[in-house]
């Protein structure tokens, strides 16, 4: 081969590498931001990377754009390896016209979409662009809507992860929005649809672009993204960390890693982790710390509905997603927010074969005009439905409070548990006892001669009789009363018991969830 033929190669996949140019890149890295191909470049093990469709180019001959330079058509796509696992991506580059999306860009990032799904891999989304190029026009639009159509698509097959990096606005959000992960750069990252000029021209109110869209707004307001990191870097290192939870695919199990974790550990300050007061908080994390491998748990949307705790948690190896009422926040009452966290995460589990772990203690859900006027009843809905529906193993803990319709919603046996274990400070009730003992022997109590002795006597005995697990037991709604520092291996024994299950659902299209 002539050697110009070569050095022609060369130069040209070099003049693709430097993107939008050096005053560009420096212009990336004064705004504390990576260029793209240095964060594809952190997200893959070292050298793994394989750039796809470099060489493509738009085609667009309005209004001068036939003379704009675009390397890669202002977006990076390819594949690597993950901790030694096929993952693709595409990373759009700000350097190159604003990373604006057009006709071209478009097919690349559906190229690797619909490889990724042959594939059977996982696909990582890192977006940084001024939104859809004006000089394409509907070609642009085009081309958003057919990146949207692969997102569904690939809906519940591969794990699709989206991470903003920069500005994200118009209809571009939708597409972060169908993944099943966002995770946003706190102070350099935006999401919304319509931008604070156009709010401000509209409806005249002043908001700034942080205000409106920024990573901490959409990680403890809207819910719309999973987790907010302080730079790219921790961004890119926490995307990682995620995928070493999750399986490839929805044909898969999740990678098991060994542990030196002892399977049989005993948990002492368990036993004594529950307050004497029914009424006093304590924190729900340490619980779940303690009996992840090596405490180690990987949070998800830890900003939002705080009522509420999900994530990721290794036990013998095995990824499990917890879902956890927080008694420190709402006393752990379920709300329009916590049921649309817990319900999506349990959807997100059951995608991808990761059993659930459902830990206890709810009062109810949180009353007032407010929430029903919001759609309580709806949104409590979903959690009924996306347990009842999941086919994953099911384990449900009860270490305190499980009232009422909420006792139902943390998935109790009926609903779908496969085991169902309780400590002996559990309380399983329609209500509390002192509601119930209020309500029950209202006339007694009011007639009584001394009401306050009779009504301590009542909420005594109903404590007695009712706030325990052993009249759940005895009617086989819990499988086993646990000393709770034995809870570890008791739940790698059900884990493992549980490892074979088959179940189905009858044939259909698909259900109707209550959205």
């Amino acid at each position: 081969m002539a050697e110009h033929k070569l050095e022609e190669l060369r130069q040209q996949k070099s003049k693709i590498q430097e993107g939008g140019g050096e005053k560009r890149i420096a212009a990336q890295h004064e705004k504390g931001k990576l260029t793209a191909r240095e964060r594809v470049n952190l997200l893959f093990d070292e050298g793994s990377f394989v750039e796809i469709d470099g060489f493509v180019k738009h085609r667009c001959v309005n209004f001068g754009m036939e003379t704009v330079d675009a390397p890669g058509e202002g977006v990076i796509t390819g594949y690597g390896t993950v901790e030694g696992k096929l993952v693709y991506t595409y990373a759009q580059d700000f350097t190159v016209v604003g990373g604006s999306l057009g006709e071209m860009h478009a097919k690349k990032i559906c190229k690797v979409q619909d490889m990724a799904v042959k594939m059977g891999a996982p696909i990582v989304g890192m977006n940084d662009s001024g939104g859809a190029r004006i000089q394409e026009g509907v070609d642009a639009l085009s081309g958003y809507a057919h990146i949207f159509y692969r997102n569904t698509i690939a809906s519940g097959v591969i794990p699709q992860i989206t991470a903003i990096m920069g500005p994200c606005a118009g209809g571009a959000v939708y597409s972060p929005a169908l993944t099943d992960f966002i995770f946003m750069v706190d102070q350099s990252s935006q999401m919304f649809i319509t931008g604070p000029q156009v709010i401000k021209t509209v409806t005249g109110e002043e908001v700034t672009s942080e205000e409106l869209g920024g990573g901490m707004t959409h990680n403890r307001i809207s819910g719309v993204a999973h987790g907010v990191a302080n730079n790219d870097e921790e961004c890119i290192l926490e995307i990682r960390r995620l995928l070493s939870f999750l399986p490839s695919n929805n044909m898969e199990g999740a990678p098991v890693f060994e542990t030196e974790d002892d399977i049989n550990r005993i948990i002492p300050e368990l036993d004594d982790m529950i307050p004497d007061s029914p009424n006093k908080p304590y924190d729900m994390k340490t619980i779940i710390e303690m009996l992840a491998d090596d405490g180690d748990f990987f949070e998800v949307q830890p900003y939002f509905a705080m009522n509420i705790i999900t994530g990721f948690i290794r036990i013998n190896g095995q990824s499990v997603g917890v879902i956890a009422n927080q008694p420190k926040v709402l006393a752990g009452c379920l709300d329009i927010n916590a049921s649309d966290k817990a319900a999506r995460f349990v959807r997100t589990c059951d995608c991808f074969n990761i059993p659930v772990l459902n830990i206890v203690d709810v009062p109810g859900f949180l009353p007032g005009k407010g929430q029903e006027h919001g759609g309580i009843i709806r949104h409590g809905a979903k959690m009924l439905y996306a347990y009842s529906e999941a086919t994953v193993p099911k384990i449900t803990l009860i270490v305190r409070k499980a009232y009422g319709g909420a006792y139902i919603a943390m998935c109790c046996k009926e609903l779908g548990a496969d085991l169902v274990l309780a400590w002996p400070t559990a309380e399983i009730a329609v209500m509390g006892a002192e509601g119930a003992a209020n309500i029950i022997f209202r006339n007694e109590i009011k007639d009584a001669e001394d009401p306050q002795a009779l009504r301590a006597e009542k909420i005594a005995n109903y404590k007695q009789e009712f706030a325990t697990p052993y009249k759940a037991a005895e009617r086989g709604y819990v499988d086993d009363v646990i000393e709770p520092s034995s809870t570890r291996p008791r739940l790698v024994s059900a884990l493992n018991m549980l490892a074979s299950k088959r179940d189905s659902r009858p044939s259909k299209k698909h259900g109707n969830l209550p959205v």
